[in-house]
C-alpha cells in the first residue's frame, strides 16, 4: 500500500520533470537509498558495536534456552519414573525458565530495535543531505529511489557515489 501511495506521489513529480524536458533535458538519477545507508562505514561500525554491546545478553538468553531444553528433556526421559511432586517441581522450574527466556528475548529485541532505529534514522537524515549536495554538484533535477523505478539504465544509479560521499562527510572515528 505504501508503494502505491508513493507511486501516486511520484507521478506528479515525474510529470513536472518531464515537462521540464520539453524546454531542456531534465537530469535524473536513481538511488537505492536503503543500500546506500546500510553500506556506509558508519552503519557497518555501528552494527559491529551493537553486536558486541548486546552479545552478553544474547548469550544469557541462549544459556536460559539450553537450561529449558534440559528440563524438557528430563521431563520426557523421566516420564512415569518421577514422583508426582518431583514432576510438578520440574514443570514449575520449566515454566519459570520459559518466562525468564521470554522476558530476556523481548527486552533484548526491544533494546536492539530501539538503538538500531535511532542509528538508522540519524544516518538516513544525513544521507538525504548528502544526496541533495551530490545532486546539486551533478546538476540533477530529480533523484528517484530504486523502489519507485520500473526501469532505469545502470548509468543513472548514484548509490555507490552517495555512499562514498557520505563516508567522506561523516568519517568513522
Amino acid at each position: 500500500m505504501f508503494g502505491i501511495r508513493m507511486s501516486g506521489l511520484l507521478l506528479p513529480v515525474l510529470a513536472v520533470a518531464l515537462g521540464t524536458a520539453a524546454f531542456g533535458q531534465a537530469k535524473v538519477a536513481i538511488i537505492n537509498l536503503q543500500k546506500a545507508v546500510l553500506e556506509t562505514a558508519e552503519i557497518q561500525k555501528a552494527q559491529k558495536e551493537l553486536e558486541a554491546k548486546f552479545k552478553p545478553r544474547q548469550e544469557k538468553a541462549e544459556s536460559v534456552q539450553k537450561e529449558l531444553q534440559t528440563i524438557q528433556a528430563q521431563l520426557q526421559t523421566m516420564a512415569g519414573k518421577l514422583t508426582p511432586q518431583a514432576e510438578q517441581d520440574l514443570n514449575m522450574q520449566g515454566q519459570r525458565k520459559q518466562r525468564e527466556l521470554q522476558r530476556l528475548t523481548e527486552d533484548l529485541q526491544g533494546d536492539v530495535d530501539r538503538e538500531r532505529q535511532e542509528i538508522l534514522g540519524r544516518s538516513a537524515q544525513r544521507m538525504s543531505e548528502v544526496v541533495k549536495k551530490l545532486s546539486e554538484a551533478k546538476g540533477l533535477d530529480l533523484v528517484v529511489d530504486v523502489s519507485n523505478a520500473v526501469f532505469f539504465k545502470p548509468a543513472l544509479e548514484i548509490t555507490a557515489e552517495a555512499t562514498a560521499e557520505y563516508n567522506k562527510a561523516y568519517p568513522v572515528q
